[in-house]
C-alpha cells in the first residue's frame, strides 16, 4: 500500500517537471520566433499581376502574369506574402504606354502606382524585370438576346398573362469576331415549375458557350418574370371578309360569320369585343383543287391566346 501511494507521488512530481519543461519550451519557442519577426529582412517575393481597367475592346495575347519585388521590411510585414499567394495590380488606364500592338508597362513611370500598394512600413527595394509588353488584338463587341428556356406546368385554369420578362433581356459579349458570328442568341438553363398558380420569378444561369476562354460575358445570370392569372374561355361570332377579288367577278359566300374561340384572363375577359378580331379569306389563295376559301385571323386582341376557329372553310359561288 505505502509503495502505491510513493509510485503515485513520485509520477506526479515527474508529470509536473514535464509541464513545466514543455511550458518553458513553448515560452521561449515563441520569443525566438517574436524576435525573428521583429527583424528587418529584404527578400525577392514574385507577385502575380493582376490587370485592371484593360479596354473592353481589347484582348491580351501575352501571359505577363508574374513581377519579382524586392521588399524590406520586419518580419510580420513579409509574413502575409507567404502566407497568401501575392498579387499586385497594373493599371492599364495609367502611367502605361500604348502602340499599334502592345501596351508597354515600365517600372519608371508605374513606380508610384506599385509602391503605392505596400503598406508605409514596407520597402520597394526593386522591381524585377523593369519593363513589360503586353501584345493585344482588337475585340469585337456584340448584343445577343437571352430567350427563355422554360419547362412549366400550369394549374388547373392558370396561364401566362404576358410573356416572360427579363432583367437583363440581353447581354454584351466580347472576343473574336469569328467565334462571334457563331452567337445569335445565348438561352438560359432549363427553368422547371410544375403547378403554377401565382406569379414567376426566379433568378438563372445562362448557358454559355462551353469553348468561352476567349470570350468576356457582360452577365452569366438573369431574373426571369412573369404575371400569372385565372383564364377563361371566351367565344364570339365574327364576320367574314373576302379580300382581293377581280373587278370582274361577283361572288356570294356562305357563311358570312364565323366563332372564333379563345383563351384569355378574367380581368380582360369583358374588355374584350368582336371589333378587335378580323377574319379574313383572300381570294388569290383559290385554286381549282381547292375550290373554297380558307379564313385567317388577321388580328386579334394581344391579351388573348389560343385563337380557334369553328370553321375552316368558306364556300362560294360566282354570279357574273
Amino acid at each position: 500500500m505505502i509503495e502505491k501511494i510513493k509510485s503515485k507521488i513520485v509520477g506526479s512530481i515527474k508529470s509536473k517537471k514535464i509541464n513545466i519543461f514543455l511550458l518553458f519550451f513553448g515560452v521561449s519557442f515563441g520569443v525566438l520566433i517574436l524576435t525573428k519577426l521583429s527583424r528587418s529582412y529584404t527578400n525577392t517575393i514574385t507577385f502575380h499581376i493582376n490587370k485592371i481597367n484593360v479596354p473592353e475592346e481589347y484582348v491580351l495575347f501575352d501571359d505577363n502574369d508574374a513581377l519579382k519585388v524586392s521588399l524590406k521590411a520586419q518580419g510580420f510585414n513579409m509574413l502575409r506574402y507567404y502566407i497568401k499567394k501575392p498579387v499586385i495590380d497594373i493599371d492599364f488606364s495609367e502611367n502605361i504606354a500604348n502602340n499599334d500592338s502592345s501596351y508597354v508597362w515600365n517600372s519608371s513611370t508605374g513606380y508610384s502606382n506599385i509602391i503605392a500598394q505596400f503598406d508605409k512600413d514596407v520597402e520597394v527595394v526593386n522591381i524585377n524585370p523593369d519593363t513589360l509588353k503586353f501584345k493585344y488584338g482588337i475585340n469585337a463587341i456584340k448584343k445577343v438576346p437571352i430567350v427563355v428556356n422554360a419547362k412549366i406546368n400550369f394549374s388547373l385554369g392558370y396561364d401566362l398573362v404576358e410573356s416572360f420578362k427579363l432583367k437583363p433581356d440581353s447581354i454584351k459579349i466580347i472576343g473574336p469576331e469569328s467565334l462571334l458570328s457563331e452567337i445569335e442568341s445565348i438561352h438560359t438553363d432549363t427553368i422547371s415549375i410544375q403547378n403554377i398558380s401565382k406569379d414567376i420569378k426566379v433568378k438563372t444561369n445562362l448557358n454559355l458557350p462551353k469553348k468561352s476562354n476567349a470570350l468576356i460575358f457582360s452577365a452569366n445570370q438573369t431574373i426571369v418574370s412573369a404575371l400569372v392569372g385565372k383564364f377563361t374561355e371566351g367565344n364570339l361570332k365574327i364576320p367574314v371578309r373576302v379580300t382581293n377579288i377581280p373587278d370582274s367577278l361577283t361572288i356570294k359566300y356562305f357563311p358570312k360569320f364565323v366563332n372564333v374561340s379563345y383563351y384569355t384572363s378574367l380581368k380582360d375577359y369583358n374588355n374584350i369585343k368582336k371589333e378587335d378580331f378580323i377574319v379574313e379569306c383572300d381570294f388569290k389563295d383559290q385554286t381549282e383543287r381547292q375550290p373554297y376559301l380558307e379564313p385567317r385571323i388577321t388580328k386579334s386582341p394581344k391579351t388573348v391566346k389560343n385563337i380557334r376557329l369553328g370553321q375552316r372553310q368558306i364556300d362560294y359561288i360566282i354570279t357574273e
